[in-house]
């Protein structure tokens, strides 16, 4: 009988029907499957201690994980006091040492059996009698003939997860693992090839066969090595090949709309403006330029720090496709920065004959409709807006530009809402969050990409302090100093009311505390989401216009609000705050001419000294997790710069959680990880960009392999929409 990567479990050695439904009901029923299982972690010679090497170790200040590999000597349990615990006494060929449990002894008793080997890794210590102690450590266990095969040839062991349904039925590592070697040996050299010969020599890559063997049980480290990198290759170059493929269907498939650029009004509108254009901003209106006037529809995301004038590019751009008689759209995630942005731009543009319609969800449906018609019965108008663009009966013919400001508050389907409201309208999608340059080339792989380096030079850098609430009388006595020379202070708290079941201070309580007794003298305002948006506005205009010294805020004006003349932000509870939520915040200040200050207050007590200090990369996984608001704190009073802070949060949190993977489109890849993999994730971009360049259709007869690859897998039906 021929063998196909389909066959059923069943049909191998030593599985039994039931057996083969117990796998298939944790989704694993083909050999395929078993193939494609692969280790989560293996157990590595080069990490690999003996006990007498590890007291000498011990005994000389080590303070670190170690593996050993031991068999069972015998095991105990015992009460020290009202503490019961369990020792199990390990012993290799050089000694002996203890590993101790304080709790889950019952599950430990049964998971150690005497004369049996364990792989053991945890964080030693030596005890005042001189023993070897590992205190909680994890384990695996090893079959004795797998154990003596590694002490004595070095043979690299991988280990699998195991899902419980398959343990509670005594299916365990070594039952996979053997089924597993199996297969490989088997079924591995059927699996297909799936990247070019070219590709496979030009870089030196593993074939498909050889990276799957040596995958599951590899011949040495470097074989490990390279075939993971075959993986991780294949992933972020199938990936990038779709994002090729999709910039070349919008490039040259779809018609855009050409802009005439007419110098005189844009010198018309700078003229408006109190400050000239940074070099950065030139080079940036350059390069959209060029994209406006070609009728090929611009697809392009805009970086920029905070404070860096996206802004003034943005409304340039409305201003070059208003003059061309046709409409365009500013997406915005909230009410306040819509209205905002309507007030500013309504004040630049009043004598360009330029109708500016604002459509926001807090209208009432006869404001709605009348704002329809405004949209319907207008040639060349701006209209801004918030989520309210989504709905269905939002009608805007003559569409050619959409700007989408601080696009991670969007998701990609929401984003792609608005632009189809065009027929192949131009697309900027503005951020004031950086984006490491990871996830740049992944989430945003078929965009052109501009940045704005550098904010204009009048901005002063903000100042930021990391400072214990018990410093707060002295800071609001500094908040006074600024106040009383003319300036203006934000107060946030996380919460709008108070929570008995929660320690965190709202705006609502220190309001009314502190415009009775450290601000009594001083005129406050009070702002939260939870106001209507006639409320929120009438508090912002007054704040704006100086009515008011101090703001008690939420997060709500998190982001784009624009006041000059607030020079302190006072951020309470930092240590509940994101990263990037952080550093927008502090951009809230440090937008006219005074020196500006971001206070952060913790109730945590935050030495100056942490891990920050050391080389990031260096640093292990462990101590990332455990020092994260350290690490987050100490980064935002260390660095101004948003793009290095995104580079950390990114290896804080990873980028499913920064940019949602739901909502960015970037798959969850298997071997891949956007925090260390950029050389890999480059040369991948760089060669499948080649490949569309050279031979878009993939009809090139070594390229035929991507099309049947893209074709079964259905990746060939990419979407025109482009976010």
């Amino acid at each position: 009988m021929s063998l196909s990567l389909n066959d059923s479990t069943q049909y191998l050695k030593s599985v039994s029907p039931q057996k083969a439904s117990l796998l298939s009901s944790v989704g694993i029923n083909s050999v395929q499957d078993l193939l494609y299982y692969f280790p989560f972690k293996y157990l590595d010679r080069r990490k690999i201690v003996k006990s007498d090497q590890l007291n000498q170790y011990l005994s000389k200040g080590f303070d670190g994980e170690v593996t050993l590999i031991a068999c069972v000597d015998f095991k105990e349990s015992y009460y020290f006091g009202k503490k019961r615990m369990m020792k199990v006494v390990m012993k290799d060929d050089k000694g002996f040492f203890d590993l101790v449990w304080f709790r889950g002894i019952e599950y430990f008793q049964q998971k150690f059996i005497e004369g049996e080997f364990y792989a053991i890794s945890g964080k030693p210590v030596l005890t005042k009698y001189n023993h070897i102690q590992i205190v909680h450590p994890d384990f695996d266990k090893l079959d004795n003939s797998e154990a003596q095969d590694y002490l004595h040839t070095g043979r690299i062991i991988p280990f699998y997860r195991i899902p419980e349904k398959l343990r509670k039925n005594k299916f365990g590592d070594l039952s996979l693992r053997k089924l597993i070697f199996q297969v490989v040996e088997k079924y591995s050299n059927l699996v297909e090839e799936r990247l070019p010969t070219s590709i496979i020599k030009r870089f030196n890559i593993l074939d498909i066969n050889s990276a799957i063997k040596n995958l599951h049980f590899p011949s040495s480290n470097e074989t490990l090595e390279k075939a993971l990198y075959r993986m991780k290759f294949e992933e972020l170059f199938f990936f990038e090949l779709m994002m090729a493929i999709r910039k070349h269907k919008i490039k040259y498939l779809l018609k855009g709309n050409s802009f005439q650029v007419h110098p005189r009004i844009i010198n018309k509108l700078l003229s408006k403006f109190s400050f000239e254009l940074t070099q950065s901003q030139l080079e940036v209106l350059s390069e959209i330029r060029k994209d406006l006037e070609s009728s090929q529809p611009m697809n392009r995301l805009l970086q920029g720090d905070v404070g860096s004038g996206k802004t003034v590019v943005a409304l340039i751009c409305l201003l070059i496709v208003s003059n061309n008689n046709m409409k365009s759209v500013l997406l915005v995630p909230t009410e306040i920065l819509a209205r905002q942005h309507f007030q500013t731009i309504t004040n630049y543009l009043k004598d360009f004959n330029i109708e500016i319609i604002l459509i926001i969800g807090g209208m009432r449906k006869k404001e709605k409709d009348n704002v329809f018609n405004k949209i319907s019965n207008s040639k060349n108008c701006i209209v801004i807006g918030t989520h309210a663009l989504f709905e269905e009966n939002v009608r805007i013919d003559n569409l050619g530009l959409v700007v989408i400001d601080e696009q991670h508050k969007f998701g990609v389907l929401q984003r792609s809402k608005v632009i189809s409201k065009g027929k192949s309208p131009d697309v900027l999608i503005m951020t004031a969050t950086p984006i490491p340059r990871t996830l740049s080339l992944t989430a945003f792989g078929d965009l052109d990409l501009s940045i704005i380096k550098k904010v204009p030079s009048n901005r002063q850098q903000v100042k930021t302090f990391l400072r214990n609430e018990k410093a707060l009388d002295k800071i609001y006595s500094f908040i006074k100093s600024r106040v009383d020379n003319g300036e203006q202070a934000f107060i946030v708290y996380p919460a709008i009311e108070e929570n008995e079941n929660s320690e965190l201070k709202s705006a609502e309580k220190y309001f009314v505390e502190l415009s009775q007794s450290y601000f009594k003298d001083y005129k406050l305002a009070l702002l939260h989401g939870k106001m209507t948006t006639e409320k929120k506005d009438e508090v912002m205009n007054n704040f704006k216009n100086k009515t008011f010294n101090i703001l008690i805020s939420t997060t709500v004006i998190e982001v784009g609000i624009d006041i000059p003349n607030a020079s302190v932000i006072l951020i309470n509870n930092a240590e509940r705050f994101g990263l990037s939520q952080l550093h927008q915040m502090r951009g809230r200040v440090g937008r006219g001419e005074a020196q500006s200050y971001c206070i952060l207050v913790t109730k945590q007590r935050i030495e100056k000294r942490t891990p920050v200090d050391l080389e990031f990369n260096f640093l292990s996984s462990q101590q990332i997790e455990q020092n994260k608001t350290l690490i987050r704190l100490n980064s935002i009073e260390k660095h101004s710069d948003g793009f290095k802070l995104a580079e950390i949060d990114l290896k804080l949190r990873g980028p499913g959680e920064i940019l949602g993977l739901k909502q960015s489109g970037i798959p969850e890849f298997i071997f891949s990880d956007l925090t260390k993999d950029l050389e890999i994730l480059e040369i991948a971009r760089r060669v499948a960009f080649e490949i569309i360049d050279n031979d878009p259709r993939l009809l090139n007869p070594q390229n035929i392999i991507l099309k049947k690859i893209l074709d079964v897998n259905n990746w060939g039906k990419v979407p025109y929409f482009r976010v």
